[in-house]
Parts: C-alpha cells; sequence; structure tokens
C-alpha cells in the first residue's frame, strides 16, 4: 500500500518555490515551449517535484508538438492519479502525483499506440534523475 503525503497549503508553502506552489498547489499551467523539459532528451525517471516520488520513464517520452512534456504512460500503476476536471468550464482529466497529490497536468486521449494517451506534464511538476 501506498503511503500518502499529506501537508498543508502553508508546509507547502515553506518548502516549494512559488512558481512550483503555484503549479502544483493551485493547479497552474506554465507556458507552452518555454519549460524545462519540453525538448529534454536525457535518459532516465521523472519524479514529482514535491516529493520525489516516480512518475515517468524518459523511455516513454515523446514529442507531442504542444510544447510541454508529454508521456505515453505512467511508470507503474497507481503512481499517478487521474481525475475529472471540469475547472475553467472545460471537460478534462487532471493528472495528480499517486503520493502527495500535486497537481502534474492533464491526459488526453489523443496519444501514440499502444497506450493511446498522452500525459501532458508541467516541467515544473517534474524533477528529472538521469539513469
Amino acid at each position: 500500500m501506498l503511503k500518502k503525503i499529506e501537508k498543508t497549503n502553508e508546509e507547502w508553502k515553506k518548502v516549494l518555490s512559488p512558481e512550483v506552489y503555484e503549479i502544483t498547489r493551485s493547479g497552474g499551467t506554465e507556458p507552452a515551449f518555454n519549460n524545462a523539459y519540453f525538448d529534454f532528451k536525457d535518459d532516465g525517471k521523472y519524479h514529482c517535484s514535491n516529493c520525489d516520488f516516480a512518475l515517468f520513464d524518459s523511455k516513454d517520452k515523446f514529442d507531442s508538438g504542444t510544447g510541454w512534456p508529454s508521456f505515453k504512460k505512467m511508470i507503474r500503476e497507481g503512481h499517478v492519479e487521474i481525475e475529472k476536471d471540469d475547472s475553467l468550464g472545460m471537460d478534462r482529466t487532471e493528472a495528480k502525483c499517486g503520493r502527495c497529490g500535486a497537481h502534474l497536468g492533464h491526459v488526453f486521449d489523443d496519444g501514440p499506440k499502444p497506450t493511446g494517451k498522452r500525459f501532458c506534464m508541467n516541467s515544473g511538476a517534474l524533477l528529472f534523475k538521469k539513469r
């Protein structure tokens, strides 16, 4: 069973930069094509920037043309939680860290085979660790 990390917003504010807090705790989005990992090609794993939980493998990263890092699948079932997001008057699917609940980005059904998924993530929600 996955041990969840729970902190108050004030506790998160003390340990996260204002930019990362805005993205991961307030559901913000960074600019397309102007973020750390959209065109990043090193070999390794992407972890949650809030709690260091492994989320995605670079072998599952692909160029979606959207300007954000995109992945075909999560590293392991349950590492990313998926939930309905109807904020901003749009019908979307939100991706959150399975351990700390950080907002990562959104999931779409227009990705490559075999999954057909596109996990479109914010670089500020991710921390890359070279293999």
